[in-house]
């Protein structure tokens, strides 16, 4: 098994403080989605980042491999209902406690 960071971003860098009411709806989605994830322990994180440069999503999961992984993101709520992509980012060497 190996980790992953999973970068969400959405279509414009303000989203996180300007998300419509339909918007926070599918959001809401997306971390009930998440939330499933930890439960099983697929997932080990997950958190908006405050950038300056515009607010993104992080995830942290562990996945047989990068299309694995990119299968969990393909069926984010966010993604399905075309609130954001993502990046998959494979962790090469990390430490955990």
């Amino acid at each position: 098994m190996n980790w992953y960071l999973l970068r969400l971003t959405a279509g414009r860098p303000d989203f996180a403080y300007t998300m419509t009411e339909a918007e926070q709806a599918v959001m809401g989605r997306h971390s009930a989605y998440w939330r499933g994830h930890l439960d099983e322990g697929t997932a080990l994180i997950f958190s908006p980042v405050a950038d300056p440069a515009g607010a993104w999503g992080l995830c942290i999961v562990q996945a047989v491999d990068a299309q694995a992984a990119a299968a969990l993101t393909d069926a984010d709520p966010a993604v399905v209902e075309g609130v954001g992509s993502y990046q998959v980012l494979q962790l090469f060497s990390p430490v955990l406690r």
